[in-house]
């Protein structure tokens, strides 16, 4: 991989929390000089080299039984997964309408005034409520970007996510808590498809993967990325891989979403009918490495803002992460065993997560277990 291609990030480390400086992005985005703490060393801003053009997978011959179009869509998994970690997939069983509902409801969140959005700001070591650029984590290379999120417990919860909007934003967002709360469940439905077909790629049970998120708890999150009169010096999301297992994003019209593939950047075009999935870190162990962790990143647009669908799907906290056993025969284990928590909580408050989170991840575990009293 070219030392031109990925970031080398500064600032890694969490800032000082004493001393949280939070943008308005709102105010910020039509003025031609951004603040330097948004700006990204030259060398990092490699440019596009191409447009990702990769079959799409039809999900609906593999959610009906059909054989052939099942063989067909492992085998698109397959190549992509070892390949770059990076699928689309159409004729998921999420409606165009409900698709729709959450984007209208990103726009009436992103439209409060700025004072309204720090009432629920998330809290440090906390993954839920408003965020301006990570600004409270971090100090330089911002994102170009604001960000809401909220949890959702899989298939053993019923208003979660309603529960989270009215207690935080107020009964005036009722109805977008239960929009959302409708879209996490369709996103819940979609992921436990997407770990069959997975498993099957991989030539495990169909159910071994399924049985690991059932019951576990993802992130979602609503991205808006506001037009940038200086789109050549930032990211609205800098390179990285995600810690979780796979992501489920839905992008609008606007586009932004670009993968590494080899050594090159290439453009995803937005698709109304398409999910993309990124392999993420957790799944990247529980395929003893098989399956690449996808390494993507966000760009921003200088005419228009964009905004993002964003499913972080999780297994349960206190799960083990290892391979099944015949994917790990004898001692070739590429990864030692590690819980979803511990790597929550290295991403969360010790490491900016960029392109070599499991690298850095497990010495710092090794150090962490040796600072435990016997």
């Amino acid at each position: 991989m070219s030392s031109s291609t990925l970031v080398s990030l500064p600032s890694m480390e969490p800032k000082d929390k004493n001393t949280p400086h939070l943008f308005d992005l709102n105010k910020l985005q039509r003025e031609a000089n951004i603040p330097t703490q948004f700006m990204w060393p030259k060398e990092d801003m490699v440019g596009t080299d191409g447009v990702f053009n990769e079959p799409l997978i039809d999900l609906e011959g593999f959610i009906k039984g059909d054989e052939i179009a099942t063989g067909k869509a492992i085998e698109l998994v397959r190549t992509a997964c070892t390949n770059h970690g990076f699928f689309q997939v159409i004729n998921h069983g999420v409606d165009a309408d409900l698709i729709q509902a959450a984007y209208r409801e990103i726009d009436a969140i992103f439209g409060m005034s700025f004072d309204k959005k720090l009432s629920f700001v998330q809290k440090p070591g906390t993954q839920v409520g408003f965020s301006s650029a990570h600004a409270d984590r971090f100090s330089s290379s911002l994102p170009w970007k604001e960000t809401v999120s909220f949890k959702h417990r899989g298939m053993n919860s019923e208003s979660d996510v309603v529960d989270y909007f009215t207690s935080a934003l107020g009964h005036d967002f009722e109805n977008a808590g239960r929009v959302y709360q409708k879209y996490c469940e369709k996103m819940t439905e979609l992921s436990l498809v997407i770990m069959e077909l997975l498993a099957l790629s991989l030539g495990v049970d169909r159910s071994y993967y399924r049985n690991f998120f059932e019951d576990g708890t993802s992130i979602m999150r609503c991205n808006y990325y506001p037009l940038c009169k200086n789109p050549g010096v930032t990211f609205g999301t800098g390179p990285h891989c995600d810690p979780n297992s796979i992501t489920i994003v839905h992008q609008d019209q606007v586009g932004g979403l670009e993968i590494l593939a080899g050594d090159k950047w290439l453009a995803v075009p937005p698709r109304q009918d398409a999910f993309a999935i990124n392999i993420g870190d957790t799944f990247t162990a529980f395929s003893n490495g098989i399956y690449k962790s996808c390494i993507h990143r966000a760009m921003v647009n200088e005419e228009r803002g964009r905004r993002s669908l964003v499913c972080f799907v999780g297994c349960k906290e206190d799960m083990v992460v290892r391979p099944p056993e015949n994917l790990a025969v004898g001692s070739s284990r590429v990864y030692p065993d590690f819980t979803w928590s511990s790597l929550l909580d290295f991403t969360n408050n010790h490491r900016r997560t960029d392109v070599q989170n499991l690298e850095n991840f497990f010495p710092w575990l090794l150090s962490s277990q040796s600072k435990v009293p016997a």
